[in-house]
């Protein structure tokens, strides 16, 4: 279940995030559905809680044995202390990707590093963290440099094409 959503949520901001440069609807799907991914659905909080060693395989497929040496040594005995990081860190940045303006681009930058982050773990984290990467990159520069508001709304065309007629050797007939 949980994988549907991230990869629902994901979809979601990713395809919104295209459009995001121009069109203030899109910024705000692209925003709204990330932050869930990233404030509601706190999938690492269930994982920690059940103690089911989800994590103990999570950096084997890492092709940099300093990433699964440390994964084994260091955060597999203290769990507790370093997805409890996570989640909170999860959860800062949703907020911070929900509530609008600069706070919403820090937001943003916490994530484009944290997707960073993931690429070293390899696998299937490649695919995801180069697919995110992009959204957030183009929800930033979206963020940074919205789209002008025009007074037909939003999402409408500012300019709408006018039926100039029908060329003639006198000019333009038709309105």
């Amino acid at each position: 279940m949980e994988k549907i959503m991230w990869l629902v949520l994901g979809g979601t901001t990713f395809a919104a995030a295209l459009r995001a440069r121009t069109s203030r609807r899109a910024r705000y799907v692209a925003r709204g559905a990330l932050g869930l991914l990233f404030l509601a659905f706190g999938v690492n909080a269930i994982y920690l809680a059940l103690d089911n060693g989800y994590y103990d395989d999570f950096a084997d497929p890492s092709p940099f044995g300093f990433v699964r040496d440390t994964w084994e040594s260091v955060v597999l005995p203290h769990q507790g202390v370093f997805i409890g990081l996570l989640i909170g860190f999860e959860a800062a940045a949703g907020v911070l990707v929900l509530s609008g303006g600069r706070w919403t681009q820090a937001g943003l930058i916490g994530l484009i590093g944290f997707h960073v982050g993931q690429l070293a773990f390899g696998g299937m984290l490649w695919a995801w963290a180069a697919v995110m990467l992009v959204a957030l990159v183009l929800l930033l520069r979206a963020e940074r440099h919205p789209p002008e508001p025009s007074a037909a709304g939003p999402d409408r065309p500012r300019h709408r094409h006018r039926d100039r007629g029908v060329p003639t050797a006198g000019g333009l007939t038709g309105s």
